[in-house]
């Protein structure tokens, strides 16, 4: 894999006042997940070429990968396809890292988004929606013991989506079925 390739597209940083141990095991446990990822239960092998998914609340496959780094309590590379919106199925698979840097009793939190092609920004919407919501809910979960109370973010999600699967179609050249 030529990781030269993958440009960042999204860069989000938190400061959490936690440790880099706790901020791994959350980022690596399905049971932690669950309570900061929209209810998504992560599957990893944490070796490099090992097993990533992300697996939605109802069993349904999210997100499926490969481990490309693997550095605890440091620093975490998967590479990310997303496999339940047939029209993001077709693109290349991104790369996500998060990087963990301890500062005394806090620890900053960098999670990059990174492609190997140019994206409509449709496309890159509902990451850029849902990756502060969920680096906000896990920080909350590390530092009070609970994640955000649920909350309507996405009130216009349906609309967003319809875009990001369209825009995904025209990236690829599927066809959409007449939608503009």
């Amino acid at each position: 894999m030529n990781l030269d390739a993958f440009k960042p597209n999204t860069v989000y940083v938190t400061y959490i006042a936690s440790t880099p141990e706790k901020v791994w095991e959350a980022l690596t446990s399905g049971e932690a997940t669950k309570q900061y990822f929209f209810g998504r239960r992560i599957e990893i092998e944490l070796k490099p070429g090992g097993l990533f998914r992300f697996w939605q609340p109802d069993g349904t496959l999210d997100v499926e990968g490969k481990v490309v780094e693997c550095d605890p309590p440091r620093k975490l590379s998967v590479t990310w396809k997303v496999m339940w919106i047939a029209e993001l199925k077709k693109l290349p698979e991104c790369l996500v890292t998060y990087q963990i840097d301890e500062l005394g009793k806090v620890v900053r939190l960098t999670m990059t988004e990174a492609h190997q092609i140019e994206l409509d920004p449709k496309i890159l919407e509902g990451g850029r929606r849902g990756w502060p919501v969920i680096l906000n809910n896990l920080k909350t979960l590390l530092e009070t013991g609970k994640p955000l109370p649920e909350f309507d973010f996405m009130s216009d999600a349906k609309k967003s989506l319809e875009e990001m699967k369209t825009a995904a179609e025209r990236q690829v050249g599927m066809p959409n079925d007449g939608r503009e």
